[in-house]
Order: C-alpha cells, then structure tokens, then sequence
C-alpha cells in the first residue's frame, strides 16, 4: 500500500484504535504526540515527524513521508541538528522498516551516498548508527 496516498488523513483515521485525549497530568510530550495524531499527515513538518519517529508512533504512515523529506534533503534539520531526522530514522527498529521495503530501500541507497565529511560532522555514534543501517558491522573498538 501506497501511505503516500493518505496525506488528508489522520494518524488516528489510519492507525487504529483511535487514542484518547491524554491524561489531565500528561507531560508536554506525551499531549504533542497526541494532538499530532489529530493532524493531517500532509500537514506534519519536520520537527513533528522526528517526534514521531523517536516516538515509534504510527511508522507505517510516518516513515515514507520521513524518507521523502531526507530523499530531498539527507542532512535536513528537524530541530536539534542537522541529520536528526536522519539518525531517528535509521534508528527505527528494523522490524519496521521490514514492513516498508521500498521505502527502506530507498533510505539506505540516500545514506549510501552520503559524503564521509557530512557523516563525520555529524554526532558521536552516527557513522555506526548509519552503517549498521546498511547492514554493516559494527568497527572494532
């Protein structure tokens, strides 16, 4: 299934059940993620994507859009530093993206190119991160 095709629709609309309103003594986090679900996914930037990312929230509906967004630009700034949403997206367990090959696919072959000067920018753990990614093993410490 194209998730590509559901940009007028709801993360609550899409991935049921439906969520609650949060508790009265929610954190700040925990009400963001909840309104994000209220959200058309066409209207999700990227600073709500790497929440929901980080989150491992919806991920059949979030990671395409996530990989459209890095396909553009692979370094993009969500709202820490530039490669976040990168890092949160390799991040993800590989259980999820086994349910999402092209888009996997297409997510290693963007980290595949990345220059070793932009992955050296990045923070302490990223390569090993981006290259366990591709399937590669862990450098010897």
């Amino acid at each position: 299934m194209d998730h590509l095709l559901h940009l007028d629709r709801r993360l609550d609309e899409l991935d049921p059940p439906r969520w609650p309103a949060p508790d009265a003594d929610a954190t700040p986090l925990i009400r963001k993620v909840h309104a994000l679900r209220r959200v058309p996914l066409g209207e999700l930037g990227p600073e709500e994507l790497r929440m929901l990312v980080v989150q491992q929230v919806a991920l059949p509906f979030v990671l395409p859009l996530v990989v459209r967004l890095l396909a553009e630009e692979p370094l993009l700034d969500a709202r820490f530093y530039e490669g976040d949403l990168l890092l949160a997206a390799v991040g993800v367990p590989a259980s999820a993206w086994a349910r999402l090959p092209e888009p996997a696919a297409r997510l290693r072959a963007v980290v595949a190119t990345l220059p070793e000067t932009a992955v050296a920018e990045l923070p302490s753990g990223a390569a090993a991160s981006l290259g366990r990614f591709l399937g590669q093993p862990d450098p010897p410490r």
